[in-house]
């Protein structure tokens, strides 16, 4: 269903693409055109329509009315896409003679046939369409679909869960018990909202409802109301006034009452009680609007709890957010052992193996360990039947009640996507268990295969892709890993995921879509998956399988658009020799593959791939020749030469790669003249090495780019009158000015004794992230006016801080992360005098970090750095004990900073050992008065003495 809307998605704009006057369509052609796009259109209304039932829910004559939909779709795809390959064409050759003529004919010949033969195409397809929609009106698709809810809500047991046999779950009990009931010195009276947020089947429920019950005596009334996805308001605003009083009630869901009328007497009956009220499953604002409209603030101390799977809508009701944990494994051993062998956490030994699997791939979700024991119980003494049973987990080939109330109860959460999102997320279907999926990576193939889509506003696609990337986390289908567990040496955002993990049994769920939809099939072993299904094959996953690479052409790859390896298991001794299996591909990632040889064969395998979008290649089969073949995809937007040994120099070809969105090079790749042709560059990255104004010139002409890296040679030489030449300096600093859609910049300088100063004629509005290494003074350009959105500044290894820099840097309004380490050297630099800044200096700054240079917290004033939680700087343990601007007797003055959380200190002692012996007498006297500012300070931050 999903992968039918997706495709119908992507080929309408191509068709809208097709009549644009420079393509010059016969008449006919056109108007065939238009028809298919106008009945594509209501088929695709058809679609939407379809989509919001559930698989059960629908015919089997629907269901093969849409893969024949799906099928269509994907065959217009391949027929316009290679109708434009062929009528756009490489660049012409800028050679002269013979050859060039003969290039020039070669082209016009080919673009006559394109258009001779897209008129004959599109007429057959018409057919085609019109036979699809025949079907749909004779088979009358729209009448045969079944109200949008005939079975009953999977969710309704957890209501009645029995409390007494729940595991794990006390804590969080207690911590939320603990939010409902204390009272806050400035809000006692107040109404106090409280949100549970966390993944499908992770006990949201369970667990309001258990906190419910132990608190309901403390008030007058209480109510548990379930949501849904597509509540009836007026429903629950009855089911609300039902559950608080059922006697007064008894007869409200057969009044004819509006809103308002509902809204009214809910406020009147809450007008002088105490309640406490269970909202449960909210999964937009629309309902919660209008509750929050009965549920009056009467200054009685009642409490609302609701119930989200979505972080945002969390959020927007504001309150105490609680996010929930899955079980810790002692619980979720417990949990599993008593619905299995009655009692206990011991696993019997034969059983001990496979256990931990089955708990590894729950991870903690209860409802996914309840659904795996039940189903295991009525197995006992059949361990290879257990072992069977937990490889098909991940897989979606596991097929059995238990497993299907499961995934329905996951699936609420699939539903309630916009199409277009579905089909993202069953891209992930492709990758093997507990793989990190990197979300850069994931993005690009989103857009490779054309799921993402221009909007409105100006965004670029990877910005688009990101905003679906982060609405699968909020909603909790994806599990997101933040980049403090990745690589701390660079500039992320701390509270920005990297990459993510699809938690098993969500894999389960869209792998068992994938499959019903013919999306992707994944080989997982030599006889595994999808291997010998009839159907053409649009996406294919190999898992670090045995499987050769010519046993490939066994299955029906005609139509293949991915091909994607996992593990180095897949050995490649040659590219697959039939060719025009593989002339549709869009994506091509053979990362982590293994191969033997063949390159001669990978070579002439590459050029040919016209359409090919997105590819990764192992580093070390990159030659010349092969990058000369890269040079003649002309759709090509990915390609990762990062960690390329054998390129000493990017090919000239590759600068005809006029839709490269994303080129990873390192600084042993020399780059040619004419980097500017790369024109929809939007990451350069992997330290591109600039060593000539040229290059530093070209730079300006990438004016979509979002991310930049740089390592700048910037060779200081004095010109015959002794001036030094700052021409490189000057191009680099003016080509900067140029990016104004520029949002990361890295930049290693070379040289430490030059700088990057110059002057900028215009802000860079969307610079958010900026780190150089290795400088002798901060530029002038950065400042509040030039860079209004820095929100993360690193300095590494400056020459010299000069107390201006302080005040400027202090002005910056979004800054929220600084780091600045001066290098090393004598003389050391002076403390900075006390008062440095003003009062609202540095007002959103949240992490900061002062090394090589010495500063205390006193030289801020109360007022500065207001949400500063993480401070670590120097002490001069010298400038103490010889006095001057410091002395052991001084304020450190941590109370000034009411948001502190932690202080990191190092010390910067004088060598020679009476100045040590002196030095470490002030450091006991400095560390006393670190613990003592500690234990005045509300917030007892921790200290950390380096």
């Amino acid at each position: 269903m999903e992968s039918a809307m997706g495709a119908l998605g992507v080929l309408l704009p191509k068709l809208t693409q097709l009549l644009q006057d420079e393509y010059n369509l016969h008449k006919n052609a056109k108007k065939d055109i238009q028809y298919v796009s106008k009945e594509l259109q209501r088929i695709y209304a058809t679609l939407q329509m379809v989509s919001e039932m559930q698989p059960e829910n629908l015919t089997k004559l629907v269901k093969m009315w849409v893969a024949d939909v799906r099928e269509l779709s994907y065959d217009m795809e391949d027929i316009v896409d290679s109708f434009l390959v062929r009528v756009q064409g490489p660049e012409r050759p800028n050679k002269k003679g013979t050859k060039r003529i003969l290039k020039e004919m070669t082209q016009k010949l080919t673009k006559a046939w394109a258009y001779s033969g897209i008129g004959h195409e599109i007429k057959d397809l018409k057919e085609r369409v019109k036979e699809v929609a025949d079907r749909r009106d004779r088979y009358k698709i729209e009448t045969v679909v079944p109200a949008k809810t005939t079975s009953v809500d999977p969710r309704v047991t957890a209501l009645y869960t029995n409390l007494t046999k729940l595991v794990g779950i006390d804590e969080a009990r207690e911590e939320l018990i603990t939010r409902v009931i204390a009272e806050d010195d400035t809000s006692t009276l107040q109404q106090r909202i409280i949100s549970i947020v966390g993944f499908g089947g992770l006990g949201k429920t369970t667990l309001a409802k258990a906190v419910c019950e132990k608190l309901k005596n403390k008030f007058d009334c209480t109510a548990l109301i379930p949501v849904s996805r597509n509540p009836d308001t007026k429903k629950l605003l009855k089911d609300i006034l039902y559950e608080l009083d059922k006697q007064k009630y008894e007869n409200i869901h057969g009044a004819l009452l509006d809103e308002r009328q509902l809204i009214d007497l809910a406020r009147e009956f809450l007008q002088n009680k105490r309640y406490f009220i269970v909202i449960d499953d909210i999964w937009s604002m629309e309902p919660w609007d209008v509750l929050s409209c009965a549920l009056v603030d009467n200054n009685m101390i009642s409490r609302i709890i609701i119930t989200t799977r979505k972080i945002d809508v969390a959020e927007q009701v504001g309150g105490y957010c609680y996010k929930l944990k899955p079980l810790s494994p002692d619980s979720s051993k417990m949990l599993f052992c008593r619905r299995i062998f009655g009692c206990g956490d011991i696993f019997p030994e034969q059983y001990y193996e496979v256990s931990e699997k089955f708990l590894k791939k729950c991870a903690g979700v209860p409802l996914a360990i309840i659904t795996t024991s039940g189903l295991l119980a009525n197995k006992l003494g059949n361990v290879k039947e257990w072992h069977q049973l937990c490889d098909s987990i991940g897989s979606g080939i596991g097929r059995n009640d238990d497993m299907e109330n499961m995934r329905k109860i996951l699936s609420l959460s699939y539903y309630d996507l916009p199409s277009h999102r579905k089909t993202c997320l069953l891209y992930l279907s492709i990758y093997p268990e507990d793989y990190k999926i990197d979300k850069e990576e994931l993005i690009w193939k989103w857009i490779a295969e054309g799921f993402v889509q221009h909007g409105k506003g100006g965004q670029s696609l990877f910005e688009i892709g990101e905003s679906y990337f982060h609405e699968l986390v909020n909603r909790s289908l994806v599990q997101p890993i933040y980049s403090s567990d990745h690589d701390s040496s660079t500039l992320h955002d701390v509270d920005e995921p990297w990459s993510c993990h699809v938690h098993d049994m969500v894999l389960d769920l869209i792998s068992s879509l994938s499959r019903e939809e013919n999306f992707a099939t994944t080989v997982l072993g030599d006889d595994n998956g999808d291997t010998y299904s009839g159907n053409k094959i649009h996406r294919l996953a190999l898992h670090d399988t045995n499987w050769p690479t010519r046993d490939i052409s066994r299955l029906n790859i005609s139509k293949l658009r991915s091909l994607t390896i996992f593990g180095s298991g897949c050995i490649i001794n040659s590219m697959p020799p039939s060719l025009p299996c593989y002339r549709l591909l869009r994506v091509l990632d053979l990362r982590y593959s293994n191969f033997v040889c063949g390159h001669s064969s990978l070579r002439l395998f590459i050029g040919n791939l016209v359409h090919l979008r997105y590819l990764r290649l192992p580093w070390d089969v990159y030659t010349d020749e092969v990058l000369a073949e890269i040079g003649k995809l002309q759709y090509l937007q990915w390609l990762d030469l990062g960690g390329a040994e054998n390129i000493r120099e990017l090919p000239s070809s590759i600068l005809g790669l006029k839709k490269l969105m994303l080129l990873f090079i390192n600084t042993r790749i020399r780059l040619p003249a004419g980097l500017k042709n790369l024109t929809s560059l939007e990451e350069l990255r992997h330290q591109v090495l600039v060593d000539s104004v040229q290059l530093a010139e070209e730079q300006g002409h990438l004016t979509q780019l979002r991310i930049l890296s740089l390592v700048v040679s910037l060779e200081m030489k004095k010109d015959e009158e002794g001036r030094w030449d700052e021409s490189l300096r000057t191009a680099l600093v003016g080509s900067l000015a140029n990016l104004h859609k520029i949002q990361t910049l890295d930049i290693y300088n070379n040289n430490y004794e030059s700088d990057l100063d110059g002057s900028m004629d215009s802000p860079l509005g969307n610079l958010r992230d900026l780190i150089i290494f290795s400088i002798k003074l901060l530029p002038s350009w950065i400042n509040p006016v030039t860079l209004p959105l820095l929100s993360r500044l690193q300095i590494i290894m400056v020459s010299q801080v000069r107390r201006q820099d302080i005040q400027v840097l202090g002005m910056l309004q979004a800054l929220t992360s600084l780091d600045i380490r001066v290098s090393g050297g004598r003389p050391r630099p002076r403390v900075l005098e006390r008062s440095v800044v003003g009062a609202d200096a540095f007002p959103c700054l949240v992490e900061c970090t002062l090394l090589g240079f010495p500063v205390v917290p006193s030289m801020f004033p109360a007022g500065a750095m207001p949400r500063l939680e993480t401070f670590r700087f120097y002490i001069d343990l010298e400038a103490f004990s010889t006095g001057g601007d410091l002395t052991v007797d001084d304020d450190l003055a941590l109370g000034h900073l009411p948001s502190l959380q932690e202080v990191a200190v190092s010390k910067l002692v004088t060598a020679g050992d009476e100045a040590v012996s002196s030095q470490d007498e002030v450091a006991t006297k400095v560390k006393e008065k670190l613990w003592h500012e500690k234990d005045v300070h509300p917030n007892h931050p921790s200290i950390y003495l380096y």
